[in-house]
């Protein structure tokens, strides 16, 4: 079973950032069951010396280093998706731990299902389901590299305009709803106003030039059309 599903793949390593010895042994004993390959810790110096996994959980009030401050440190070394679990529920430390590089939160007290539907999400956000180059008409999207071209010509995107094709691209044809798109490519716990969205789709439109190509589905949301063909 992979992590889109309801078992994990045992190749999916997790590190526990937890110095609550209860707490710890019971997220160790869960994710295990779950089918996941764990690791635990209980201080920040530890974490940072642990070898890379491909999620952390980070408990934010550690004994040692504040949490966010390692949040920092481990989002400037690695690509692993970190959860920041916290028993502040003050929405200002949220907002300081996303803003350093966390891709989620948790406030405890938590149950185990959300924590792995959590852990399914930001896999699913880091590991883009699919080839790393995604082909569709003149388009071109390198998962990888995070690099576009449109018939062979480079174009220069910012992360939300590039996040937006991404989320477009994982399935072409498919409508992708305004909602999907603003929790993929702006924040799981986005409560703007999603007028925002139609001013980078507007500028996503002119630098790939390809009418048709991002095409409005009205009362819906947006997909990849086929390019050069009416709506």
């Amino acid at each position: 079973m992979n992590a889109d599903g309801n078992g994990a793949d045992s190749e999916t390593r997790v590190l526990v950032v937890e110095d609550d010895r209860g707490i710890a042994e019971s997220l160790v004993r869960g994710l295990r069951q779950a089918g996941y390959t764990v690791d635990g810790v209980g201080t920040g110096r530890a974490a940072l010396s642990s070898p890379t996994p491909d999620v952390v959980l980070l408990d934010l009030g550690l004994p040692d280093i504040d949490g966010v401050e390692v949040c920092r440190m481990l989002r400037a070394r690695s690509d692993a998706a970190i959860i920041a679990v916290t028993a502040r529920g003050e929405e200002a430390d949220r907002v300081v731990a996303l803003d350093e590089g966390a891709d989620d939160y948790l406030v405890k007290p938590f149950g185990l299902a959300e924590l792995l539907a959590r852990i399914r999400a930001v896999l699913r956000r880091r590991r883009p389901a699919g080839p790393e180059v995604v082909r569709h008409g003149p388009l071109a999207l390198d998962l990888r590299t995070r690099q576009v071209s449109v018939d062979g010509r480079a174009i220069a995107l910012t992360p939300k305009e590039f996040g937006i094709l991404e989320c477009l691209a994982a399935d072409p044809g498919r409508v992708v709803s305004r909602q999907q798109i603003l929790e993929r490519a702006w924040d799981a716990h986005w409560y703007g106003p999603t007028k925002v969205l139609d001013v980078h789709i507007a500028a996503l439109r002119r630098k790939l030039g390809v009418p048709g190509l991002v095409e409005t589905v009205y009362g819906h949301g947006f997909r990849l059309g086929a390019p050069g063909e009416p709506p």
